[in-house]
């Protein structure tokens, strides 16, 4: 196993030249002035996010605006990765697909996302809840060779919501209720994550991954709906949906990774509320460009913005990204706009806050180059 000593030195890799933007004056280059955040005990120093149109896919797409990636350690990633694998075993879940689990590298996308936290377990904590909620997407909502329907999809997630958010005891009902949350692996794995948030979280901060979780699932219950009954769904009404299906949920999990709190009147506070769909939002159109192939292969396709594009414009899937790409690019700039405005606000977890949904857009950029979950030859 890595030695957790060798992750403490800093980031590295694709993205880090921006640290050196602090070099000494003497040396001659911009010293841009620089914020402090607070990490829980310690205030941290982070290096201003660098935004640039990156290349994706083959490289014949029009490129992405998005931060660079900040951090790259493949020894962390690996170390939280195999603890994710061995979670995931330990509970039963992906039973026959650990090995191809194993290769997704959710533990990598979680080390690349949250580039300000060296502490293995507090990546775990995020890893795990992600994992848990793509697992319930997998298994529930997308994946119809391993079982997932839309006309089972409402009920099940009735029950994800008891995984998340227990209800008060009743009786024999809740002997019932938890036989039925102990004999599958994905409701395991949802309660299991969200007892490991829990223990460094907050009311607050537990209750807003509850709500975001019961908000992206009334999304999927739209999905489900759509494919049941073969509805055409315009690209708008998807667009609408999606965005409160978004990597916005994940993002909930910043500051409890991070060890702090961003207070709820801040985190609801109408800007940063908006600012944070917006990173989200992005995000998830870049989920939505890498899996479009693999999707439209379904025998019941899932619903994706650029298919959804394509169909309803009577253009190729290529047009159909370009135009998603657009609007990713005009989401990430109106994004980075909110931010400068935002950073005038005098708090420093708020500023953190906003720099890691940044640092979180650039690090998902680049899992989704690099893993195999949207390749049509995954093995």
């Amino acid at each position: 196993m890595p030695d957790p000593s060798a992750f403490l030195s800093g980031p590295t890799g694709l993205g880090t030249s921006a640290v050196r933007l602090f070099a000494d004056p003497a040396d001659g280059g911009p010293v841009p002035d620089p914020f402090w955040c607070s990490a829980g005990p310690r205030v941290t120093r982070q290096p201003p996010l660098t935004y640039a149109l990156r290349p994706w896919a083959d490289g014949s797409m029009p490129p992405l605006y998005c931060p660079l990636t900040v951090r790259v350690n493949d020894a962390l990633a690996t170390l939280v990765n195999e603890r994710l694998v061995a979670w995931a075993e330990g509970i039963g879940l992906h039973e026959g697909r650990i090995e191809q689990f194993r290769q997704t590298g959710f533990g990598r996308l979680i080390t690349l996302a949250h580039p300000d936290i060296d502490d293995p377990d507090r990546l775990l904590l995020a890893a795990q809840m992600n994992a848990a909620w793509w697992a319930c997407d997998d298994y529930y909502a997308d994946e119809t060779e391993l079982g997932a329907d839309p006309e089972l999809l409402a009920g099940r997630l009735a029950l994800a919501v008891s995984a998340m958010d227990a209800p008060p005891p009743a009786d024999e009902f809740t002997e019932q209720l938890d036989e039925q949350l102990g004999a599958d692996p994905v409701l395991v794995s949802l309660t299991s994550a969200r007892d490991h948030v829990a223990r460094h979280a907050t009311p607050s901060q537990i209750a807003r991954v509850n709500l975001t979780s019961c908000q992206m699932w009334v999304s999927w219950n739209a999905y489900g709906a759509w494919r049941q009954s073969g509805q055409q769904v315009e690209a708008w009404r998807y667009l609408a949906t999606r965005q409160h299906d978004s990597f916005y949920t994940s993002m909930t999990l910043i500051d409890i990774a991070g060890g702090y709190e961003l207070p709820a009147n801040l985190f609801y506070r109408p800007r940063v509320h908006r600012a944070a769909m917006r990173a989200g939002t992005a995000a998830v159109i870049v989920n939505d460009l890498h899996s479009a192939l693999k999707e439209a292969a379904d025998e019941r396709p899932d619903c994706n913005l650029v298919l959804l594009i394509a169909e309803e414009r009577g253009c190729s899937l290529r047009e159909a990204a370009e135009r998603a790409v657009a609007l990713h690019n005009d989401i990430v700039a109106a994004f980075e706009a909110d931010c400068r405005e935002l950073a005038k606000t005098p708090s420093l977890e708020l500023r953190q806050f906003l720099w890691a949904l940044g640092a979180w857009l650039g690090g998902s950029f680049e899992w989704h180059s690099t893993t195999n979950r949207y390749s049509t030859t995954e093995t």
